[in-house]
């Protein structure tokens, strides 16, 4: 499909380096900034620590959503505190050591693997792992997509679309049906996706395309 994402500038000298500081001088605007800031570098140093290990991995969630959405209109864009990789459980060793080069720390948590951005960081500041073809909750009619659903086209992967639009009908919260009404509102899917699922996700697809607004 071409590099529709563009290239990612190299993580460079911060590559091991902890998350980004906060200084008690930063102006109300400088720590706006920071925040979407901290989100991408934590996104780029995994996702180089990930490459550079051959680990395989996909980048999911709201910065899935973004990158796609940044593919039509940058300024639709919406920025998201979380960073999701996708991994294979085979693969979670080896994604520890590679993610630990890079300044992170494993951590487990109710049921959640996660890799925290240095030593002082909250549940906030991690990056939260979704395991490929299992199931995130048990109710879900559908497991999570292999990282072999993903393309490559930038600076790292990232789920394909539809397998990240089937991951958003899945989970359906009020932050999956925010994305999804991101990727309708910019054409990069529309009604005739619904024959693409089943009845259940099919449904909510039609649900949003409906009633938009509420």
């Amino acid at each position: 499909m071409g590099n529709q994402f563009g290239e990612l500038p190299a993580a460079g000298s911060g590559y091991n380096a902890p998350m980004l500081p906060l200084s008690p001088h930063m102006t109300l605007l400088d720590r706006m900034v920071l925040a979407v800031e901290r989100v991408r570098d934590r996104l780029e140093r995994a996702s180089k620590a990930l490459e550079d290990a051959g680990v395989p991995y996909a980048v999911a969630g709201g910065n899935a959503v973004a990158a796609w959405v940044a593919t039509v209109d940058a300024a639709a864009v919406r920025n998201t505190q979380d960073v999701d990789i996708l991994l294979r459980r085979a693969d979670l060793d080896a994604a520890a050591a590679a993610l630990s080069r890079a300044g992170f720390l494993r951590r487990h948590s109710a049921g959640i693997e996660m890799f925290l951005d240095g030593p002082d960081a909250k549940a906030r500041d991690a990056v939260h792992v979704v395991i490929a073809g299992e199931k995130v909750r048990p109710q879900y009619a559908a497991p999570a997509p292999d990282v072999a659903e993903s393309e490559k086209p930038g600076g790292f992967r990232v789920l394909a679309l539809e397998a990240l639009v089937r991951m958003k009908l899945t989970s359906f919260r009020r932050k999956d049906q925010v994305h999804l009404l991101d990727m309708l509102e910019v054409g990069l899917i529309d009604a005739t996706w619904t024959n693409r699922f089943g009845l259940e996700l099919a449904a909510r697809l039609q649900q949003l395309i409906d009633t938009p607004e509420e």
